[in-house]
C-alpha cells in the first residue's frame, strides 16, 4: 500500500477493539505494516482480516500485555515478520474503579500493571532493536525518525474521583514518556503521549447489552451511567464525546513525518475540555 507511512512497521497493543482497532486501521490505511495485539485471539484476528481486506499487511500477536514474556514476543513478532520496527503504540488497558478507601491492592496492582508496567516492559524490550536500527541508519547515511506514542488520559493530568489507580498509572506514563524522549533522542526516536478525554467505546457504553467483561479472569463492569455520560458530554466544548476514529487521528498526527521534531509532549484529545 502507498501512503504517508508506507514501508513502516507499527505495533499496537489492545488493537482488537475500540480505540486500538481504529489506530491499527488508520496506520494500515496509510501504508504501515501492523502487528496487532489483543488479549483475545478472535478480536486480534478480526482486525488483521479488516486490514487485509483493504490491501494492508498485518499479523496478530494475541495475549496479555501484562505477561512477563509478552514484550519480547511482541517486539520479536515485528522484527521476525517484517524485519524492522518504526512505530510503537502503547494503548491496551481497562478501568477498575472505586473510591480509594475501598480499593484493594489487587485493583491497584492490576491497573498499574496494564497501563504502566506493560508499556515499560515493551519499551525496554524495544530499546536494543531501536539502537541497532539507528546504528544501521547512520552507517547507511539515511536518517530515519521512529515513533513511540503512549496512550494516557485526562485522568492522568487532572485526576478523577473513583480512579486513583487509573489516574496514577496514566500520570506515570507521562513521566515515562518525557524520560524516554530524553534518553532516546540520540536514537532519532520521538516519544510522545496522547491524553484522551471521553471517548465512546464499550468500556464507557458497553456493547450489545454487555454490562461486564472478563478481563484477565476478572469480571469488570462496563459502561457509564447514561445520565452521567450525558452530563460529561455537555461539559465538552465541542458538545460530544469523541469516537475511536477521533482518537486514532490524534495518535496518527504524532506518527506523521511532519511531527519528526516533536518529542516529549502530551497531546490532549478532548474536544476542547481542559480539566475535569
Amino acid at each position: 500500500m502507498t501512503g504517508t507511512l508506507a514501508g513502516k512497521v507499527a505495533i499496537v497493543t489492545g488493537a482488537g477493539r475500540g480505540i486500538g482497532r481504529s489506530i491499527a486501521l488508520k496506520l494500515a490505511s496509510e501504508g504501515a505494516r501492523l502487528v496487532v495485539n489483543d488479549l483475545d485471539e478472535e478480536p486480534a484476528a478480526q482486525t488483521v482480516a479488516a486490514i487485509a481486506a483493504v490491501g494492508g499487511e498485518a499479523v496478530a500477536c494475541p495475549g496479555s500485555v501484562t505477561d512477563a514474556a509478552f514484550a519480547d514476543r511482541f517486539i520479536g513478532t515485528a522484527t521476525g515478520r517484517f524485519g524492522g520496527l518504526d512505530i510503537i503504540i502503547n494503548n491496551a488497558g481497562y478501568t477498575w474503579d472505586t473510591v480509594v478507601q475501598k480499593m484493594t491492592d489487587e485493583q491497584w496492582d492490576a491497573i498499574l500493571d496494564v497501563h504502566l508496567k506493560a508499556p515499560f516492559r515493551i519499551l525496554r524490550s524495544a530499546q536494543p532493536v531501536l539502537k541497532e536500527l539507528a546504528r544501521a541508519d547512520v552507517a547507511a547515511g539515511r536518517p530515519v525518525v521512529r515513533k513511540v506514542v503512549n496512550v494516557s488520559s485526562v485522568a492522568g493530568l487532572f485526576g478523577n474521583a473513583g480512579q486513583a489507580n487509573y489516574a496514577a498509572a496514566k500520570a506515570g506514563i507521562l513521566g515515562l514518556t518525557m524520560t524516554l524522549a530524553k534518553e532516546w533522542g540520540r536514537l532519532n526516536v520521538t516519544v510522545n503521549a496522547v491524553a484522551f478525554g471521553l471517548i465512546r467505546t464499550r468500556l464507557t457504553e458497553g456493547a450489545a447489552g454487555e454490562t461486564e467483561a472478563s478481563i484477565a479472569g476478572r469480571d469488570i463492569r462496563l459502561g457509564v451511567n447514561p445520565e452521567l455520560l450525558a452530563a460529561m458530554e455537555r461539559a465538552i466544548p465541542l458538545g460530544r464525546a469523541g469516537t475511536p476514529e477521533d482518537a486514532a487521528g490524534a495518535v496518527y498526527l504524532l506518527c506523521l513525518p511532519e511531527s519528526d521534531y516533536i518529542s516529549g509532549q502530551t497531546l490532549m484529545c478532548t474536544g476542547g475540555l481542559t480539566g475535569m
